[in-house]
């Protein structure tokens, strides 16, 4: 058996770590995991959205390196194409590659407004304006995926799409942000998912603290 490992930081801050646990965990890969030293400066670099690039979730199999969430799932949808990393109709391939891109490029406003931290809980948090088309664009996108798809997931099964979103869904419980009826219902599967209850777990018994990333108030 070819031997796996995947490379993350903090499964309480980091959002692509968990996009990258997720893809392979949903592919059925069986890996070890390798937990980067949050004290290293290009981890927290990466973490406070300060790196030009990111180098964590990094998957090594056999002798193949593959970095980048969108990469690894690519990867993974190759050497495990049964597993449905991508829907099997070519229209919802293209719309959940499609969408799975913007979350992929995007919404920064959200990302330094809302900061991944799964750990925390803060009510009523009053969400900077810049922010705020980011989650209703986000809003539309799992509206629209509920429209057509019908749940509980964005293509009815967990797909990359879903893999991308994950974190939002943390950021959306962490900060109390109402949502469409639909949209609080993906929410809320995604949140109760076995693989997410699994990440969460890990990252409550996360000792570190990264002040940083610490919503002051």
């Amino acid at each position: 058996m070819t031997r796996a490992s995947l490379t993350l930081s903090s499964k309480n801050y980091s959002s692509w770590s968990l996009r990258g646990w997720l893809l392979c965990r949903m592919a059925g890969l069986e890996f070890e995991e390798e937990m980067a030293p949050l004290d290293d400066p290009d981890v927290r670099a990466e973490l406070l959205l300060l790196a030009p690039s990111m180098r964590v979730p990094l998957l090594t199999h056999g002798d193949i390196t593959v970095w980048d969430s969108l990469a690894i799932a690519e990867y993974l949808a190759e050497v495990k194409p049964k597993a449905g990393i991508l829907p099997k109709d070519r229209a919802e391939r293209a719309h959940c590659r499609a969408i799975s891109g913007e979350v992929h490029s995007g919404f920064q406003n959200l990302r330094s407004a809302l900061p991944m931290n799964v750990k925390a809980r803060y009510e009523k948090f009053k969400i900077f304006t810049g922010a705020l088309p980011d989650i209703e664009r986000i809003q539309g996108i799992w509206d629209d995926c509920f429209d057509r798809y019908g749940g509980p997931f964005l293509f009815r099964q967990p797909t990359l799409a879903d893999a991308m979103f994950a974190p939002v869904a943390t950021r959306f419980t962490t900060y109390d942000v109402t949502l469409t009826e639909a949209s609080e219902a993906y929410r809320a599967h995604m949140m109760d998912w076995a693989l997410m209850r699994e990440w969460r777990a890990a990252a409550e018994a996360e000792p570190d603290e990264i002040e940083e990333l610490e919503v002051e108030f």
